[in-house]
């Protein structure tokens, strides 16, 4: 059980912080799920996204810049 403490600050039990790794200064990632919040390493946050789109065969910047391209050069043809 936690409670919230003054200015909103709740501490993480002990025994779950040497389970996830965590040390003064590690960085959470706080979500509303549902009813709840949910806290996360951003580790872990960072690892579960690179995995998701571990598949993908391009980044989202040379997808744009190809479209932006293909944009200005499709105007140009039309001037």
């Amino acid at each position: 059980m936690l409670s919230v403490g003054p200015k909103g600050r709740v501490v993480i039990p002990a025994e779950i912080r040497r389970q996830l790794g965590l040390v003064v200064g590690s960085e959470l990632v706080a979500s509303v799920e549902g009813d709840g919040v949910l806290l996360l390493p951003r580790l872990a946050v960072k690892r579960q996204l690179r995995g998701m789109f571990a598949g993908v065969g391009t980044s989202m910047a040379q997808e744009l810049v190809r479209d932006r391209r293909a944009a200005a050069a499709k105007e140009s043809r039309i001037r």
